[in-house]
């Protein structure tokens, strides 16, 4: 039995620990070598600190290290004997709005960090926002800095009650709350003995055992296929495979499919992996499928059940995040990534700007500039097959590239 994968990325503000908060559990959890130890623990005393910083386990740029924040998207990968964990930790100024959204796109568990002395700030409805148009699942509120308001209860409980009010408007469907020291290890991966009123987990036994298998949508079936294996061998003669990863639903051996673009059906005859043959399939594997019947089927064409088949549609309506210094140009032309296909757009209306913080639609405003959340409509040069972004993230999400430099200039949400 392989052990289960988590995803989480954790967010907010300037200085209010997530660097901090990783190294523990990094440390705690004893999933860091002696000697990256001794390194941050030599350079913590050159800057001058009493304790050993253990954001410095994180913080990887120079500039990061200078000014003690985070800047780009840092990735993590430990591991305990119940789960893997990859930790995406994102920035928390408002200029990497886009850092955010790139490493809480995949994630399981967003960590929303609240300063105990600061309360729920501007920040942190900014990214409890987007972890909301992000979709993702579980959202977990961790109020840090705890030893510094003396482990007040009354201050945990008005700060748990200011966010509750704030996310009733948001569609946020999993919130748990707990109180942390991340400086000092309280609630992070051992209980703190000096939040006895606190009876909830501590954050790391929340991680290894919140529930993850129902994040992904199992009942419509969509295989993108990526790559047809041919090996041109005499072992493998008439070996046709269809290899992808499965964005949805069940796979089994024997089941009747359909192939888009061109509606022809067959049985699926065998289903490989790198470990041998197995008789059913499932999100987030990568698989290889064999058909009965010889169908034309090349990358870019999904393989989904013919009563339940996803939108075929040239017209999308998208809410994006900008990425690129370029705004946004009203008839432009963009290249669309969805999936495994590639198709030209051209950008047909921005529909309104959206402020990050208050939820509100600005109609007037059309300018869409870098870290902006809009929503546009957009025609494509051939259909896309496409679900709504909130039946399944994989399906239901693009990326915008500038045909002239290659860049990636927004993520889009299919509405």
């Amino acid at each position: 039995m392989t052990t289960e994968l988590l995803r989480f990325s954790t967010a907010g503000s300037v200085d209010d620990g997530k660097s901090t908060l990783i190294g523990r559990l990094l440390y705690d959890s004893k999933s860091i070598f002696e000697d990256q130890y001794d390194a941050i623990k030599s350079a913590s005393e050159k800057r001058g600190e009493e304790e050993v910083n253990l954001a410095l386990l994180t913080d990887g740029l120079k500039a990061e290290r200078e000014q003690g924040i985070t800047i780009d998207v840092a990735y993590r990968y430990f591991a305990t004997p119940k789960r893997k964990f990859i930790i995406a930790d994102t920035p928390g100024h408002i200029q990497y709005t886009r850092n955010m959204v790139t490493g809480s796109s995949t994630a399981n568990v967003a960590l929303i960090l609240i300063d105990a002395r600061q309360g729920v700030i501007e920040q942190t409805r900014r990214h409890a926002i987007i972890s909301s148009l992000l979709q993702i699942p579980h959202l977990v509120i961790c109020i840090n800095k705890m030893d510094l308001v003396n482990y007040s209860k009354e201050v945990y409980e008005n700060i748990r009650q200011d966010f509750e009010d704030f996310a009733s408007k948001l569609d946020v469907k999993d919130v748990s709350f707990i109180p942390i020291s991340a400086l000092k290890g309280d609630n992070v991966v051992d209980r703190s003995e000096n939040m006895e009123w606190y009876e909830g987990s501590t954050l790391l036994y929340y991680l290894e055992n919140v529930h993850i298998g129902s994040d992904y949508n199992f009942i419509d079936t969509r295989f993108p296929v990526q790559y047809v294996i041919r090996p041109y061998n005499d072992d493998f003669h008439d070996y046709r495979g269809y290899a992808g990863r499965i964005a949805g639903g069940i796979i089994r051996k024997g089941d009747q499919v359909m192939v888009l673009p061109s509606g022809f059906t067959s049985t699926v005859e065998k289903i490989d992996t790198a470990d041998g043959e197995i008789t059913e399939a499932f999100p987030p594997m990568s698989v290889t499928l064999l058909l009965k019947d010889d169908i034309d089927i090349s990358r870019g064409d999904m393989i989904v059940r013919a009563n339940n088949q996803p939108d075929a549609t040239q017209d999308i309506d998208l809410r994006i995040c900008w990425f690129n210094e370029k705004p946004l140009q009203l008839r432009g032309k963009y290249e669309i990534r969805h999936t495994t296909q590639t198709v030209r757009c051209i950008v047909q209306e921005i529909q309104y700007k959206m402020d990050v913080n208050t939820l509100h639609r600005n109609l007037e405003d059309k300018d869409i500039k870098m870290n902006d959340i809009a929503r546009i409509s957009i025609r494509t040069t051939k259909p896309l097959f496409v679900d709504p972004y909130s039946k399944n993230r994989i399906t239901g999400s693009v990326i915008m590239v500038d045909e002239g430099t290659n860049e990636t200039v927004a993520a889009g949400m299919i509405i």
